[in-house]
C-alpha cells in the first residue's frame, strides 16, 4: 500500500468475551482499522453458543481399508450429521487427516495446486482393534494412529506413547452446507436479514449455502514451545491466546502494522511447528479461507513414588492448539520429523522447494516509491559507482507507468525504456518493475479489452465483471485461479507482448491479497464468484500465490526455459516457496519495526518461505542515521537485500547521511557480496532439502532450551550466528553463544568464544555480532565490485574454523551452476583438534554462476 494519498482507517475496539471453561475457545475478536469484529459473524455466534466441546462418535464398524489409507464414518450426535474421516500415512514421514460431509448438497472446496509432492502412501493395517477403539499401523517406522470410539479422538503414537491427539479437547467443528430454502430455527435466530446474509459497515455477504465453517483442536503432549503461521507482526514463540485474540490468518494490505500482534497481515502460511527436546512435529492446515489459530500452554505435576528422592516430582507440559476456518473441509497433514531438518525436507515434499534463485537477487536492491524519470534512474545507478558500493538491482514503482496501467511506460518519464535497460545491462545490473493484479476499466487499453472479452476477471455473484477501487481509479481483478487466466496473464511477459522489456526486466508483484479500496475491510467481498463457481471466501488467501505462480511462468516462458526468473510478491500461501521472494510489507523507521523483523523473517523461513525480507530503513517515515546503519547490518545478513521508501518519506541514498554513516553501509553491503558463496551454497541447499537458510537457534541446538524462545539472533545456515544491533546508542551486545563444549569465532577478529554461555560483546557503529562456529566451513570471495558479476571474477577465501569436539566432515560449497547441475568443491577430511584456530585459504577461481534454468525445479516441485 501506499499510505500518502489515503487516510488512515478508523480503529474498532471492544472487549474480550471471558473464555469458556474445559479449554480452548476461539473468541472472534479482531480489532485493526476497519477489520469486522469475528465474533459478529453468524458462524462465530453459533460456535460460542454451542458450549465447549462437540461430542463425536467414531463408527468403528464402518472402517475400510483402501491402498491409499482408511476411511471410517463420525456421528455427530445432536444434528445426526455424517462425516467422512479419510487417513493416511506417506512414505516421507507424515499423516493425512481429511474430514469432509458424507453426503454434501455439493462438492466443498478443497485446496488445489499447493500440494506438489507425491510421497507413497503406506498400506494401514490394523494392528489392535476393541469396542472402543482401534490401533492402525504401517510398514516404515514405529508409528501408529489409534482411533477412539467416543467421545473420537485420534492419536498418533511413537513407540506406544502418544505424541499428538486430534481432537484431544472435543473442539472438532463442521458446519454442513444447506439449501437456502430449509434454515432451521437455530441458524434463523442468528439472522438480522434474508437467510445466509450477513451486513457489516454497511456490506452485505451472501452465503449462498449458508455458514460452513470447519474446525478442530489438536494437543501436543510434552510440547511447550510452538512456532510458525506467518504473517504476523509477533514473537517466534507463539503466544497462549486463551485471554486474549486468536492469531488470524486472511491476507490484507495493512500498512504500518501494529507490533505484537496476532493480525493477519499480507500473507498466510497455516503451518504450525512444536518442538522440545529430541522432536519436532508439524502441522499443516490446509485451508485457503479466514482462519484462527488459539494456542494455550498448559502443564501438570506427576510424582512417581518410585523413583528416586530428586526425580519423583515431574511437571509435564502440554500444548493445545485450535483451528478454525470459515469454508473448505478439514484437510491436515502432520508431519512427524523427528528432527527439524527433517521435517522441513517432508514440508517441502508436500508444497514444493524453495526456488533457486539467479545470483543477482542474491545481492543489493535499490527501490522507492518512486524514482521520478529515466535520467533519475540514471543518476541513482550512478551514484552507486561514484560512492564504491556494490548494487545489483534498481526498482521502479507504479508512477513508472503510462495512467497506472501495468506493462505499459509513461512516455513523458520513460521515454526510451529499452535503452535504459540496455544501460544497467552494461553494468551487469537489472531492473525491476512493478505489476499489480488490478486492471483499469479502460476499453482503449488492449490488455483491459483482452481480459474483459476472454473471461479473465472475477465475477459478482449476479455475473457481472467485478469492479472496485485501487490505484488505477475503477478497475476489475484478474481471476488468477482460472488456468486460462494464468496463461494468458503469463504470455503478457513476453517480449513481443510488454512493449518497452529486455530479458533483464524482472517483477515486483505487489497489492495482491487483493486490496480493494471500497470493499469489505478494503479487500474483496467474499461473495465474488471465481473460476468454477467458487465463491472468494473459500480461496481469499490464495490469490497472490496463484498471480505469483503466473507471473513466475511468465518469466520462465520468456526466456524459453533457460533463465531462473526474479518475482517478488507481497502476498503468499504455503507452496508460494516455489516462485521467489517475499517481503514483509509497508514497515515504519523505527528501532522496534527493524528489532521485529527477526521474528517475522524466522517464522517466514519455518514456513518454507527462504528467500523473504524486510525494506531497510523501513518504508514509512525517516530513519535516523544510526538506525538506517543498523538496519542495513541487519537486512545484509538475512535472505533478501532491498532498500525501499515511501514517496512521504526523504531520498535515503546511502550517501546522503554523511561519510561516516555512508562508510558503515557500505561495509554492511561489501560484507554480503563476499559472503554470497556461502548464501548460494545455503540457497542450493533449500532448494534440494528444503532446509531453510535463515534458522532459529533451536534448529540447530536441538536439546538447549534456553534457546527455544530466543529471537532476535539466528543462524545463517549451520555456521554462522548472526545478532544485530537492534537498540539505540549501545556500546555491547549480550550474545547466546549455544553449545555447551562448542567453539565460536568472531569473524572479525578470529578471537574465540566458549558455547553454552552468554557473552557481552563489544560494538561500534561500523560493527554487528557475527560468530562462525566451531568445526565449520564458510566460503567468500576477496576483493571488490561493483555487482555480483564483479565479485564471480575474484578469488575465493574458504574459511576453516576448527573445533575441539567437532571435526571438520565433507563439507560442501557450491561454486559453480551451470544451467541446473552444480560443481561442488569438496572441502578434505581433517583429524586435526584445536579450540583456537580460524584457517584461512584463498584460491584463486573463476566462478560462474550463470543463470540457467533447465525448467526450473521451483515451480513445479
Amino acid at each position: 500500500m501506499r499510505p500518502c494519498t489515503r487516510h488512515r482507517r478508523r480503529r474498532i475496539s471492544g472487549s474480550d468475551p471471558p473464555p469458556a471453561p474445559g479449554g480452548l475457545v476461539v473468541h472472534f475478536r479482531v480489532s485493526p482499522p476497519g477489520v469486522a469484529r469475528a465474533r459478529e459473524q453468524s458462524a462465530g455466534r453459533k460456535r460460542s453458543s454451542r458450549g465447549p466441546n462437540m461430542q463425536h462418535r467414531a463408527l468403528l464398524d464402518t472402517l475400510v481399508l483402501t491402498e491409499s489409507g482408511a476411511r471410517l464414518e463420525l456421528l455427530e450426535p445432536d444434528t445426526q450429521t455424517l462425516l467422512l474421516l479419510s487417513l493416511s500415512a506417506s512414505n516421507n514421514g507424515s499423516v493425512g487427516i481429511v474430514i469432509d460431509e458424507l453426503h454434501p448438497i455439493k462438492a466443498r472446496y478443497r485446496v488445489p495446486d499447493v500440494i506438489v509432492g507425491a510421497a507413497a502412501c503406506e498400506q494401514l493395517r490394523v494392528q489392535q482393534q476393541s469396542d472402543d477403539s482401534l490401533t492402525l499401523s504401517w510398514s516404515s517406522g514405529p508409528h501408529a494412529l489409534r482411533v477412539w470410539r467416543f467421545p473420537f479422538r485420534l492419536e498418533i503414537l511413537w513407540r506406544g506413547d502418544v505424541m499428538v491427539t486430534f481432537n484431544s479437547r472435543g473442539k472438532l467443528w463442521f458446519e454442513p452446507l444447506q439449501h437456502p430454502h430449509r434454515v432451521g430455527p437455530q441458524v434463523a435466530a442468528d439472522q438480522t436479514g434474508p437467510p445466509w446474509t450477513e451486513t457489516f459497515q454497511g456490506f452485505v455477504d451472501v452465503q449462498a449455502n449458508g455458514p460452513s465453517s470447519v474446525g478442530a483442536d489438536f494437543c501436543f503432549h510434552g510440547f511447550s514451545h510452538v512456532y510458525g503461521v506467518p504473517e504476523h507482526a509477533d514473537d517466534l514463540r507463539l503466544r497462549d491466546t486463551r485471554h486474549g485474540e486468536p492469531y488470524r490468518l486472511y491476507n490484507l494490505d495493512t500498512f504500518a502494522y501494529d507490533l505484537h500482534s496476532r493480525l493477519g497481515l499480507y500473507g498466510s502460511v497455516p503451518l504450525l511447528l512444536a518442538h522440545k527436546p529430541g522432536r519436532t512435529l508439524g502441522v499443516l492446515w490446509l485451508n485457503a479461507s479466514e482462519t484462527f489459530l488459539d494456542v494455550g500452554y498448559s502443564s501438570s505435576e506427576h510424582q512417581d513414588e518410585a523413583a528416586p528422592p530428586a526425580k519423583r516430582r515431574s511437571v509435564e507440559p502440554w500444548t493445545d492448539v485450535r483451528w478454525v476456518s470459515e469454508g473448505g473441509v478439514i484437510d491436515c497433514r502432520v508431519l512427524l520429523g523427528p528432527g527439524p531438518h527433517q521435517l522441513f525436507s517432508q514440508y517441502a515434499h508436500l508444497t514444493g522447494y524453495q526456488a533457486l534463485p539467479p545470483l543477482f537477487a542474491l545481492g543489493y536492491h535499490q527501490c522507492r516509491y518512486s524514482y521520478e524519470d529515466q535520467a533519475d534512474v540514471k543518476a541513482v545507478d550512478a551514484g552507486f559507482d561514484e560512492h564504491d558500493i556494490p548494487y545489483d538491482v534498481i526498482w521502479l514503482d507504479i508512477d513508472h507507468t503510462d495512467q497506472k496501467r501495468y506493462f505499459t511506460w509513461d512516455p513523458a518519464l520513460f521515454p526510451e525504456p529499452v535503452l535504459l535497460q540496455r544501460h544497467l545491462e552494461a553494468k551487469k545490473r537489472k531492473l525491476v518493475v512493478i505489476s499489480d493484479p488490478h486492471i483499469k476499466v479502460d476499453p482503449e487499453w488492449w490488455l483491459y479489452r483482452q481480459a474483459r472479452d476472454q473471461g479473465h476477471f472475477i465475477k459478482t455473484r449476479d455475473g457481472r465483471i467485478f469492479q472496485g477501487s485501487c490505484w488505477s481509479g475503477e478497475c476489475s481483478y484478474l481471476d488468477f485461479s482460472r488456468p486460462h487466466t494464468r496463461a494468458w496473464y503469463s504470455r503478457c511477459f513476453g517480449l513481443d507482448k510488454y512493449e518497452g522489456s529486455t530479458p533483464s526486466l524482472f517483477v515486483w508483484i505487489d497489492m495482491n491479497e487483493p486490496p480493494v479500496f471500497d470493499g469489505p475491510e478494503q479487500t474483496m467481498p467474499k461473495d465474488a464468484v471465481h473460476y468454477g463457481g467458487w465463491e472468494h471466501r473459500e480461496l481469499h488467501n490464495l490469490y497472490g500465490f496463484y498471480q505469483h505462480m503466473a507471473t513466475t511462468e511468465g518469466l520462465i516462458t520468456r526466456s524459453g526455459g533457460v533463465a531462473r526468473p526474479f518475482v517478488l510478491s507481497r502476498s503468499f500461501f504455503a507452496g508460494s516457496q516455489r516462485f521467489g521472494a517475499i517481503w514483509t510489507g509497508d514497515s515504519c523507521a523505527s528501532w522496534d519495526y527493524l528489532k521485529i523483523t527477526v521474528p517475522m523473517l524466522l517464522s517466514l523461513s519455518m514456513a518454507g518461505i527462504s528467500f523473504c525480507g524486510a525494506d531497510v530503513g523501513g518504508f514509512m517515515k525517516d530513519p535516523e542515521p544510526e538506525l538506517l546503519v543498523r538496519w542495513y547490518q541487519a537486512a545484509a545478513l538475512q535472505p533478501f537485500f532491498r532498500g525501499h521508501s515511501s514517496k512521504c518519506a526523504k531520498r535515503r541514498e546511502p550517501w546522503l547521511f554523511g561519510e561516516e554513516v555512508t562508510g558503515a553501509i557500505r561495509t554492511a553491503i561489501r560484507q554480503r557480496y563476499c559472503l554470497l558463496p556461502y548464501w548460494y551454497t545455503l540457497f542450493h541447499h533449500s532448494h534440494t532439502s528444503g532446509v531453510p537458510p535463515l534458522r532459529p537457534l533451536w534448529v540447530e541446538f536441538q536439546k538447549e532450551q534456553s534457546t527455544f524462545a530466543v529471537d532476535n539472533q539466528y543462524m545463517i545456515g549451520g555456521a554462522l550466528l548472526a545478532c544485530p544491533v537492534t537498540d539505540p546508542g549501545v556500546q555491547e551486545v549480550k550474545v547466546l553463544l549455544p553449545g555447551p563444549g562448542e567453539v565460536w569465532y568472531d569473524v572479525h577478529s578470529t578471537k574465540t568464544y566458549g558455547g553454552g554461555t552468554t557473552v557481552s560483546f563489544p560494538v561500534t557503529l561500523d560493527t554487528v555480532p557475527l560468530f562462525q562456529r566451531g568445526g565449520s566451513v564458510v566460503c567468500r570471495w576477496v576483493g571488490r565490485g561493483s555487482c555480483t558479476a564483479d565479485f564471480q571474477q575474484l578469488p575465493l577465501s574458504i574459511t576453516v574454523a576448527l573445533s575441539a569436539q567437532v571435526r571438520i566432515g565433507s563439507s560442501r560449497l557450491l561454486c559453480q551452476l551451470k544451467e541446473a547441475e552444480p560443481s561442488l568443491v569438496q572441502t578434505k577430511r581433517s583429524s586435526q583438534n584445536s579450540n583456537s584456530v580460524c584457517k584461512t585459504a584463498e584460491r584463486v577461481h573463476k566462478v560462474d554462476l550463470s543463470e540457467g534454468c533447465s525448467r526450473w525445479r521451483g515451480v513445479h516441485g
